[in-house]
């Protein structure tokens, strides 16, 4: 009788195969990423050279990892180019997100409901979410640049803008290249292309802090040190994923015995371990990736207040900020930087009509086709909403002594990492059966609760936060002038 093999062994190791490859091209984009910085720097060689090598390098990693399936980084990215050049600025933006998030879309529903379901295959998917974000990113900053005046921009929006239409080879460059075809981080186009030329502040300094003339640098700052302490940061998170992840499984959560068995507070207890022991895997691929960046002289972001380089400019996340945030709003600041940055300038920014809601769907949208993201971040909203009304409401009153603060910033951290945990409990299980069994098992107590607090508490619509926060930079501008460029620099120094 011969022995059929077993299939979920065969996609067991086909997972791990997948992940070894996904390490060892890291890997390498880390030694190709110091061989870049030091054989092609800017002094040393053309822009036009850098852009070759960085594309080639990056789809060589992504044929490597995924096989024909990077073809569809490709297909993506040159649909999207021919609407920037046949379709004009006024309305290109609008048509890149719709082509570029369809495309998104449709590979991951194929890869989820034609293959295995909640099995990981080849998820060329991933790579595919980054370059979604850049060209949509570029789409909205050639609009800004091209088609809208420069009084209706906002500071950040004036920085980013792009005033002409990138060429074929910048354009794949900026989406493909190696340092961030596999992990990201995504960047805004115009930060790339200063790093690729060689004045990686040229556009910052002239609109942002104007840290150059508080603080004036002849030599590039090298990034070998912290390049050093994130690859050790990256491979520690590993090892603490790998150590824990077996440990506190989330599926116990809906384990009937548990539920049955298990105290209330026992439960809240192992919700938390579970979902804590779930980040680390997430540390690991986003510190390893902004290395590699750093690694090739890419997220200078000028000095601290003691004159020490600042490598955080497309840094992904934040690890002690996000373990201690005392709100919703500071763990999502912390979590995925850049992609909250991108649905900030994409969306929150520019919906008329309910931004946090649109946000919260544009982003379960764009993670993928699995119900738990859509129960995740549907949940988020009415989490989001509640968290603002009691921060607006509750907070005043204990900001009067330093204990009343330490209390309130003890019980807001407790609630903000159980909030958290109960939202994304969803997004890990992936299905609408056990994220509702879990969310019964909790009387979808934290839900109700939201609801009531969103609705009792009273919060100032956003029209009237974006005034107030026109009127004091307004005031903070006209004290500037008062003041004098001098007088400002020693403030910005102080307040780093």
């Amino acid at each position: 009788m011969l022995l059929q093999p077993d299939p979920y062994k065969s996609l067991s190791s086909l997972c791990f195969c997948l992940q070894v490859n996904f390490v060892v091209c890291q890997l390498c984009a880390l030694i190709s990423a110091f061989w870049f910085r030091l054989f092609l720097h800017p002094s040393k060689t053309s822009p036009f050279i850098r852009h070759v090598v960085a594309t080639l390098l990056g789809l060589y990693f992504a044929m490597f990892c995924f096989g024909w399936y990077a073809l569809h980084f490709l297909v993506q990215s040159g649909l999207t180019y021919g609407i920037m050049i046949l379709t004009g600025v006024e309305h290109m933006h609008k048509y890149c997100l719709l082509v570029a998030l369809s495309y998104l879309s449709l590979c991951q529903i194929t890869r989820v409901y034609v293959f295995d379901y909640a099995m990981y295959t080849a998820d060329f998917t991933g790579p595919m979410m980054v370059i979604t974000q850049k060209i949509t990113s570029l789409a909205f900053e050639i609009h800004d640049g091209m088609a809208r005046k420069e009084e209706h921009l906002t500071a950040g929006q004036k920085i980013l803008a792009i005033r002409r239409m990138p060429s074929l080879l910048e354009y794949f460059s900026y989406n493909c290249n190696f340092m961030g075809i596999l992990a990201g981080p995504t960047c805004s186009y115009n930060d790339y292309i200063a790093f690729i030329e060689g004045d990686p502040r040229r556009h910052r300094d002239q609109e942002a802090d104007r840290k150059s003339t508080c603080k004036l640098r002849q030599n590039e700052p090298s990034p070998n040190m912290e390049v050093v302490r994130k690859v050790a940061t990256s491979f520690f998170c590993l090892l603490v994923f790998l150590s824990v992840c077996k440990v506190f499984p989330v599926e116990r959560n809906i384990d009937d015995n548990f539920i049955a068995n298990t105290p209330f507070y026992a439960q809240v207890v192992y919700l938390y371990l579970s979902m804590v022991t779930t980040r680390p895997k997430y540390y690991f691929v986003w510190t390893l990736a902004d290395a590699i960046n750093n690694a090739a002289g890419f997220g200078f972001n000028g000095y601290d207040s003691d004159g020490s380089p600042r490598w955080d400019l497309i840094s992904n996340l934040r690890i002690l900020n996000i373990e201690f945030a005392t709100s919703f709003k500071v763990f999502l600041d912390n979590w995925n930087i850049q992609t909250a940055h991108w649905l900030k300038r994409v969306c929150y920014e520019r919906c008329p009509y309910h931004p946090t809601a649109a946000t919260f769907i544009l982003s379960a949208m764009w993670h993928g086709a699995y119900p738990g993201y859509y129960l995740t971040f549907l949940t988020g909203i009415v989490v989001t909403l509640a968290a603002r009304a009691v921060r607006h409401n509750v907070r005043p009153y204990f900001l009067q002594s330093p204990t009343h603060k330490v209390v309130y910033d003890v019980i807001t951290w407790a609630a903000t990492q159980i909030a958290i945990c109960y939202t994304v409990v969803p997004f890990v299980l992936l299905s609408v059966g056990p994220s509702l069994k879990f969310y019964r098992s909790w009387y979808f107590s934290l839900h109700i609760g939201c609801v009531l607090l969103a609705v009792a508490l009273p919060v100032k619509p956003r029209h009237l936060r974006l005034k107030e926060q026109q009127k004091s930079s307004l005031q903070e501008s006209s004290q500037h002038h008062l003041e004098g460029p001098d007088s400002n620099c020693s403030q910005k120094e102080k307040t780093t």
